[in-house]
């Protein structure tokens, strides 16, 4: 049966990019040019709506005051909120006013596609789906984001040959699981997948792991070791954190990857090895060879197909997702909870945090609040040490707790079985203090030059551009409303004084 989807934005042309997403997608789609005339939508007695996609920056009334008036109005219909480069403060007021999820401009129809499934599959689905067993190949890696999709796209190309992958990135951004889902989708799919953590070996040994050696080949050698190459032998070998190798063991490697050959410790032959070679790094390798610390022909060896994984913080709109992931996963292994979900002030807690430890500490910290929960959702108080590091979240939690207990007792109500009906809902005003950021005092456009002179229009208008995306976190309509220029005109003038929006550092400070 076909979902009837709402869509509200502004921009005529994004209206349409969104409709015909929606209906490939399969689904009904209704069009709104501003929040009031959404709202009235609702308030009719006209079909149910299942899901609804909200721009957040538009005249009249944003995307925010509609979900504050949705919230009010306790409804249970999912909204997607739509946001643009540099926004995530706009989106955690936004998850906190009970947004479902967010997406970024410009939005691919198939991350569209996927969030509205989420989010029709969240409100017909009453408690969380249990676990099923990790899927194999890329079907297992839980991701929404362009930066991910793109990842994914390059690894799926690796798979289909034999060709040396380097994945690049941060510690806990992944790199194993796309390594994994590289193996499972390869023709070597049957065969060994090993894993070699290059860090956790001591110096001395890691020779002997890698490559084996045989009976009495040093002191403490009473048997035969089969090296990590020839477990792997036909299949693939995984080294990773492969930064931390010594030197003298680079050599051997380069060996193995050049020649297809291994040379056990203590043995009088090399031995053919057919190993499919995946690495991983969490530093920059072109400085370690710089620094003298990794070899420069074992590095362009290696560095045939680099794949660079993200940090969680560069891709937001993946954490929604991941936290719903592991809710589902630990809670059927937590098996006294039902755990069912996430409150609004929870999910946009989780989402403005920044993760150093990226989807590691993600794991960890929806573990420990699941162990913890004794209600049906988590809670923001489940997650102290994240909100101790986010002292402006909250100061601001603080001076709005009465509308936290709105949405916390909405979210607890659980999804109904049907719509809800909202005559009220046009005339429903929320009436707690409008959710604002502490911000930093910021400079005023100065008119005057150093020199005592009059500054020069466009280099007035660079500095004002600049200083508005600051101001405006990025939100590019806010800022060309603001400008009173359209939002093509925007673009144009960015490019003209080559001002790059998702660079904060080409920002007005």
């Amino acid at each position: 049966m076909s979902s009837r989807i709402v869509i509200v934005d502004d921009d005529p042309v994004q209206r349409r990019l969104l409709k015909a997403a929606g209906e490939a997608a399969g689904h009904t789609c209704e069009m709104f040019d501003n929040g009031r005339a959404a709202l009235e939508r609702l308030m009719s007695d006209g079909p149910a709506i299942d899901a609804l996609v909200l721009d957040l920056m538009m005249p009249e009334m944003g995307g925010l005051e509609v979900l504050e008036r949705l919230t009010a109005a306790k409804s249970r219909i999912p909204v997607i909120v739509q946001t643009s480069h540099g926004g995530i403060e706009m989106v955690v007021k936004a998850m906190r006013a009970g947004a479902f999820d967010f997406v970024v401009k410009p939005v691919s129809p198939e991350r569209l596609a996927l969030s509205i499934a989420n989010a029709l599959k969240a409100t017909r689905t009453p408690v969380a789906p249990r676990a099923r067993s990790r899927a194999a190949g890329f079907g297992g890696i839980v991701a929404a984001s362009p930066s991910m999709d793109r990842v994914i796209s390059l690894a799926r190309r690796a798979a289909g040959s034999g060709i040396p992958v380097v994945l690049e990135g941060e510690s806990g951004v992944g790199k194993e699981m796309i390594a994994r889902a590289i193996q499972a989708e390869s023709a070597r799919r049957s065969k060994p997948f090993v894993t070699v953590n290059c860090g956790a070996i001591p110096e001395n040994l890691v020779e002997s792991i890698l490559f084996g050696h045989e009976k009495g080949a040093f002191t403490g050698a009473s048997e035969r070791h089969v090296g990590k190459f020839s477990e792997a032998d036909g299949g693939t070998l995984f080294l990773d954190e492969i930064g931390e190798l010594p030197v003298e063991v680079q050599v051997k490697l380069l060996r193995a990857v050049q020649m297809g050959e291994i040379e056990t410790v203590g043995a009088r032959q090399t031995q053919k090895v057919d190993v499919r070679l995946i690495s991983a790094t969490n530093k920059d390798l072109i400085e370690e060879v710089k620094a003298g610390r990794f070899r420069e022909d074992l590095y362009y060896r290696l560095n045939v197909f680099p794949i660079h994984v993200p940090a969680l913080r560069k891709r937001k709109e993946d954490i929604p997702q991941l936290v719903r992931h592991f809710i589902a996963r630990f809670s059927s292994e937590t098996l006294s909870q039902n755990i069912t979900g996430i409150v609004p002030d929870a999910m946009a807690l989780v989402t403005g945090h920044d993760w150093p430890g990226n989807i590691r500490e993600l794991e960890n910290a929806i573990h420990r609040a699941i162990v913890l929960c004794d209600g049906g959702l988590l809670t923001r108080d489940l997650f102290p040490q994240i909100e101790a590091q986010m002292p402006g979240y909250k100061l601001a939690s603080s001076e709005m707790s009465g509308f936290e207990t709105d949405d916390q007792s909405a979210a607890e109500s659980g999804p109904s079985g049907g719509h809800q009906t909202m005559a009220a809902l046009h005339d429903s005003a929320p009436t707690t203090p409008e959710r604002q950021y502490i911000e930093p005092a910021r400079p005023a456009v100065d008119a005057v030059s150093v020199d005592g002179e009059v500054r020069p229009i466009a280099e007035i208008e660079e500095e004002l551009i600049r200083f508005a995306l600051s101001f405006y976190h990025g939100q590019m309509s806010e800022v060309a409303r603001r400008l009173g220029i359209g939002r093509s005109t925007l673009y144009r003038k960015l490019k003209d004084y080559a001002i790059d929006p998702d660079d904060p550092g080409q920002q007005a400070a």
